[in-house]
């Protein structure tokens, strides 16, 4: 079983359940949008985010990462850390049908795919890649930001990676710097062949 540090922030209680048989942490469920109007809740939220830290774990689909977006809003101080599920499409065993978009959640994840969220987002750890961080001019030079067909790119990398593809640029930068080194990553997209010019700083 994984020890964690920080408390992990999910959806609902089925997520709570699931991770509960994989790591020993604080996991708290936001009751999906209630938290928008649970201060109690958010609060306690902001407490751990001050105190251990706090890791977001929704599902892969527009409510997930609109719980994420108003976390990051409303929690002014703290340490915050994604962790991201790949885009699996399929059905919970519990559920009659398939979510809205046809996406597992957390709760129907493989427990290997979850471990490895935790992995890539640098939690089992604890410690950053050695070295220089990937930039957003890393991102530019490489084609998965500021060009027409950037967003396309982004979406394969953000595949080949297990990452769901609905990542902005910054919160694709945020994982790569925790799953892999800037050497690693250079060396990764200089084997795709996604950039002319990535070694010209």
């Amino acid at each position: 079983m994984l020890q964690i540090r920080q408390a992990i922030i999910v959806e609902g209680k089925y997520d709570k359940i699931k991770l509960a048989s994989l790591v020993k942490a604080v996991i708290i469920p936001t009751g999906g949008f209630r938290i928008f109007k649970d201060e109690e809740l958010l609060g306690l939220i902001r407490y751990y985010a001050k105190t251990t830290g706090i890791l977001i774990l929704t599902d892969s689909d527009r409510a997930g990462f609109k719980i994420r977006s108003y976390l990051r809003g409303a929690i002014p101080e703290g340490e915050i850390r994604n962790i991201y599920i790949p885009d699996v499409f399929g059905k919970e065993r519990r559920k009659v049908r398939p979510s809205a978009e046809g996406k597992l959640g957390v709760e129907g994840m493989e427990a290997d795919v979850l471990r490895e969220a935790f992995r890539k987002a640098g939690v089992l750890t604890d410690e950053a890649p050695a070295g220089d961080p990937i930039t957003k001019t890393d991102l530019y030079l490489a084609g998965l930001s500021g060009t027409p067909d950037c967003a396309e790119r982004r979406r394969a990398l953000q595949q080949s990676l297990g990452l769901p593809t609905m990542l902005s640029a910054t919160a694709l930068l945020e994982v790569l710097n925790a799953m892999m080194t800037r050497e690693e990553f250079l060396a990764m997209t200089e084997q795709a062949g996604n950039h002319p010019r990535i070694d010209q700083r």
